[in-house]
């Protein structure tokens, strides 16, 4: 017993307490930390699908640029399948203009002491540079074949590009399927698992209720009936709880005569016996329903009071005139 006669109390605020309440309450304790715990997992299942999306479309395109390198790369193939044979006749064109060009430098050294308008050294001249440029093309094209790669840069450059393409096709497959969203058996449970956790706080919350009496309103505790660690029956009124503030008044015969003439927000004057004291009032409630007294037909009312006195207490006498309007 959590509360003494006369002791005011709030709405909500527990009044008794039945044994076995702590295991109930531990038993609220879990299935809120469960719930707690599933709705996370939920909220890691879709955080982690759009980190995972993120991180599959930054691969995708990292993939998509390596494969693009690789295609350039692999675009001189034509180019290194024939390079063996392109130095080869790059070296014969070279020695061909080096032999060209010793000639053509003899016989210009042999008219060099002539006059420079002299036919022989003019044409021994010109034969010269002619040679000399044959010359410088033809060490730039063996530089160039010479630099070209070979049979194994070809087949590196290959196996590149393969591993490029399957990285690819693999980035993509796993986009796309990321980009479908989430796997619907894994949200599927992960959302049951939320739904299950609260069905199970509710029923736990509900079985704590079933051990804790609590006030339904503001008031003041009445007629306390037991002691803490007294045995109790199911239906059994352990206390009252009255709201004093907005004490009522109920009668019990106004005969089937008098209701018809009877109608609610009909004003009434209320006489207090014990008080000796006349207050006024309405009729806010008529009884739809007829009960017997002592052989007679009569109905219930509510009175609801326009202002109550400190001293009004429950269960005193009371005197109704239904005035008419």
């Amino acid at each position: 017993m959590l509360v003494q006669s006369g002791e005011t109390v709030k709405t909500g605020q527990v009044l008794v307490r039945l044994a076995g309440s702590e295991q109930q309450a531990a038993a609220v304790e879990a299935a809120r930390t469960e719930l707690m715990a599933a709705e996370q997992a939920l909220k890691d299942i879709q955080l982690n699908a759009e980190q995972s999306r993120a991180a599959a479309l930054l691969r995708l395109a990292n993939a998509g640029k390596a494969l693009d390198d690789a295609k350039k790369v692999r675009g001189y193939r034509e180019y290194r399948n024939g390079s063996d044979s392109m130095v080869a006749s790059a070296q014969a064109d070279l020695i061909l203009a080096t032999d060209t060009l010793d000639k053509a430098q003899e016989a210009y050294n042999y008219v060099s002491k002539y006059d420079d308008k002299n036919l022989l050294k003019a044409g021994a001249l010109s034969a010269l540079s002619n040679a000399q440029k044959a010359y410088d093309r033809a060490v730039a094209n063996l530089n160039y074949v010479s630099s070209m790669p070979s049979q194994v840069d070809v087949d590196l450059a290959e196996a590149q590009l393969q591993s490029a393409q399957a990285e690819y096709d693999i980035a993509k497959r796993e986009y796309e399927e990321l980009a479908e969203g989430i796997d619907p058996d894994v949200l599927a449970m992960a959302e049951q698992r939320v739904k299950n956790g609260k069905a199970q706080l509710a029923a736990s919350l509900s079985a704590l209720a079933d051990v804790e009496l609590v006030a339904p309103f503001d008031g003041i505790a009445a007629n306390v009936k037991v002691d803490s660690g007294s045995w109790v029956s199911p239906g059994q009124t352990m206390l009252i709880v009255a709201d004093l503030e907005h004490l009522q008044v109920e009668t019990s015969d106004l005969s089937e005569r008098d209701v018809p003439s009877v109608r609610v927000g009909q004003p009434v004057r209320v006489f207090i016996k014990a008080l000796g004291q006349t207050l006024e009032g309405k009729v806010s409630e008529i009884s739809p329903i007829a009960e017997t007294l002592g052989g007679d037909v009569v109905y219930t009312t509510v009175i609801s009071l326009e202002e109550i006195p400190a001293s009004l207490l429950i269960g005193m006498s009371a005197e109704v005139n239904y005035l008419a309007e």
